[in-house]
This record gives C-alpha cells, structure tokens and sequence, in this order.
C-alpha cells in the first residue's frame, strides 16, 4: 500500500505533467499609496508672523507650570517649563518642549533622565528660581532623589513624574522631548491649595 509520502509525490508528478501548478499562487502585491509632493516652503510662502504678537496670541492659553529637573554634575540640573503634557498612556509616555538655546538642557540629556515637578499655588516664586539663567537654582530649595531615576524631586509640589528619555525630536527652534514614565506620585496636602497657572506672561490659580 502506497504511504501518504509516496501519494503525495504521485500527485505532484501528475500535475506536473498536465502543466498544472504545484503550489499556491502568491498574491499579488498591493499598490502603493501614492506619495505626498515635497518640497520646500519658499521665503514669500511664509505667514508673515511678527513675533511678539505670536507670543500675546499664544499666550491666551493658559498652561500649568512645571520644572524639570535632572541629576548632574556638579549639582542637579533643572528649569522652569510650561509646555508639558501627558502624551500616551500605553506605554506611559509624557512629553516637553525646551528651546534649543537651553543651556540647561544639555545636561539632562546627557543624565538620560528627568523629572517632571508640577507646580501648585503659591509655588510662583520657586518657578522664578528655576527660570533664571546661570544662578544656583537649587539653592535653599529642598529636595530628594525620586525612587526611579534619582532626578532631583522638590519637596512640596502637588505631583511628580519620574522618567527616562525615550527620544527627542526637533521642533523648529525647540526640541520635543518624550520621556518614558517610570515612577510618578501625589502630595495630597500640597494638592488641596490647587495647580499654579499661567496665563498672559502671569501666574494665576484655579479657583471653583
């Protein structure tokens, strides 16, 4: 009696000699998505934006405060941004813009990691110390290692978020920064006075 093997290459010999395929045919490969034109935008294409009136527009949104903190050396890194946000949460990822003219930002991104301090009310003036550019920052401000990372995290504030860089991305003249969320936590006392706001080159608080 013939086994399935010997069957089997009977079929194929068969098919062979009727000219019949053997195998399935492969399917056809689908069409490509056209691709977009490129090209670059020419001087008279640009909107003739004047750019103190795109700071007063822009300004009208307002924005929580946050500072951003690192481990370096020889102290800590950090300063003061407004433009933070939450960007996924699978995986957990959150997202910050600095200028590229930032000369703290080299040295976080040499440290790989940071931590995402988020201001409350009353908290303006600290916000101040960490927007100035050459000064000890973190002179009198207390502060211990977040457990992740050890980015410097400031006592008092309402939230934080531990992370790692996860990649950065150029923005015009800031750098999109995305980090990987890897401890984050609450205050709930420093929570109750509410977040520090900002709003058309001032502070402000939320009230009910």
């Amino acid at each position: 009696m013939m086994g399935h093997a010997g069957m089997a290459a009977t079929a194929v010999r068969y098919l062979r000699s009727v000219g019949a395929p053997t195998t399935a045919p492969s399917p056809a490969p689908a069409a490509p998505h056209p691709r977009p034109a490129l090209r670059a935008v020419r001087e008279d294409e640009r909107a003739p934006l004047d750019a103190a009136e795109f700071r007063s527009v822009l300004g009208h949104f307002a924005s929580g405060v946050t500072v951003v903190t690192a481990p370096s050396e020889p102290g800590p890194a950090g300063f003061a941004c407004q433009s933070f946000a939450s960007l996924s949460l699978d995986p957990p990822l959150v997202t910050f813009m600095v200028a590229r003219t930032s000369t703290t930002w080299p040295r976080i991104a040499r440290a790989g990691v940071f931590c995402v301090n988020i201001l409350g009310a009353g908290q303006g003036e600290l916000c101040r110390a960490f927007a100035v550019s050459g000064a000890d920052k973190f002179a009198g401000v207390p502060h211990g290692p977040a457990p992740a990372t050890g980015s410097p995290r400031l006592t008092g504030v309402p939230a934080w978020i531990d992370c790692t860089i996860h990649a950065v991305h150029t923005g015009g003249d800031h750098l999109i920064v995305v980090g990987r969320v890897e401890a984050l936590g609450t205050d709930p006392g420093a929570a109750e006075a509410g977040p520090l706001l900002f709003h058309r080159g001032g502070f402000g608080h939320f009230s009910s």
